[in-house]
């Protein structure tokens, strides 16, 4: 493999909008997915609008609260530049591209901006450890569309997931561990994931299934067995019945028992909204009216070495795949292996 080749590293995420005025807009183009609402275009865009319209007023709120926009873009070019300086230490040059789905920079401007690059091959490495079809299949669905748009035939290495992955398992775990309530002798962690409504679970999507291994792979690095722990959903929206238990439900039942809590946003890997407004602002202040003694956040992994290191590895595996049957044209689980359950049927990896 020569060392002057060069790759692109694709990095994906949901977005933000850049500034109040773009609030509407990028809840639009969230709302007109068929991912998000599946339904045949003709009626999926004026609900899409009406919805945007509905919902805009309540958002810009959300966003004013944090400065008017949203930090995810700035969050997720820090992990580039982290993840550059770690893929350049070796063999190779290596760009990585930031890629948001609802927001610019989105994936048609970021294709043509990887062609003029002209690289040797390709790496997509979306920021959700846990596949949903909701979030990972909606971007890397519509980077292919631009690639192709684009003219990009290049050797393309797909990282689906990777839920259970060390790297970023420890670095959640030594973030619990620096957070002080932790250290008390009573206190329980919720895992606090983004919900999603049950249907696309009961459709096959392995999501709860990833958010259970990436819980499972950080307990064993706190190695507290009488660690009290639970998991949950947050950020539902809507009428339609969402998978459980809710955020809520584990607040209200950790004031039943008089217990401080710890939460850990562990789907997220980046502060945004639903970090820094729903858990730092909404839910400490739902945790206070209904008692709970204490109540602390743990951040996001954002540019942890531990986890740059885990984001380098998974790079570094899926050129790999070019020396086997794959042809550098494969999908990559974290583990290497199917990481679903043999019932989802949204597994890349079927």
């Amino acid at each position: 493999m020569s060392g002057d080749m060069k790759t692109a590293v694709v990095l994906f995420n949901l977005g933000g909008p850049d500034g109040l005025q773009a609030v509407r807009p990028f809840l639009f183009n969230l709302f007109n997915d068929p991912a998000i609402i599946n339904l045949p275009t003709i009626a999926r865009w004026p609900l899409a609008q009406l919805m945007s319209r509905r919902r805009a007023p309540v958002a810009r709120d959300i966003y004013n609260k944090i400065g008017g926009s949203s930090p995810l873009l700035q969050m997720t070019e820090i992990q580039a530049s982290a993840l550059d300086v770690s893929l350049n230490s070796g063999e190779g040059v290596f760009k990585s591209f930031v890629c948001m789905r609802y927001w610019h920079p989105m994936s048609a401007d970021v294709a043509a901006r990887v062609r003029d690059f002209a690289p040797d091959r390709i790496v997509l490495l979306p920021l959700y450890p846990q596949f949903s079809t909701t979030t990972t299949a909606s971007s890397l669905g519509d980077w292919h569309r631009s690639a192709a748009a684009a003219g990009l035939d290049v050797p393309t290495a797909t990282v689906c997931c990777y839920p259970g992955d060390d790297d970023l398992a420890r670095a959640v775990a030594d973030l619990i561990r620096a957070e002080p309530l932790y250290g008390q002798d009573t206190v329980r962690v919720l895992f606090s994931a983004h919900g999603l409504p049950q249907k696309i679970v009961d459709a096959g999507d392995p999501y709860p299934a990833h958010v259970a291994k990436t819980v499972e792979t950080t307990l064993a690095h706190l190695d507290k067995p009488d660690l009290d722990w639970a998991i949950c959903y947050q950020s539902r929206v809507g009428p339609l019945q969402w998978i459980g238990p809710s955020l809520n439900d584990e607040l209200k039942r950790a004031a039943a028992d008089q217990m401080p809590v710890v939460v850990v946003p562990i789907a997220f890997v980046s502060e945004h909204s639903e970090t820094l407004v729903e858990l730092d602002m909404e839910y400490r202040e739902m945790a206070a009216q209904l008692g709970v003694p204490e109540y602390a956040r743990v951040p996001t992994v954002c540019d942890n070495p531990h986890f740059i290191g885990g984001l380098t590895k998974l790079v570094e595996r899926a050129i790999a795949m070019e020396s086997g049957p794959a042809s550098g044209n494969g999908i990559l689980s974290g583990s290497g292996e199917r990481d679903c359950p043999t019932d989802c049927q949204s597994c890349p990896n079927s």
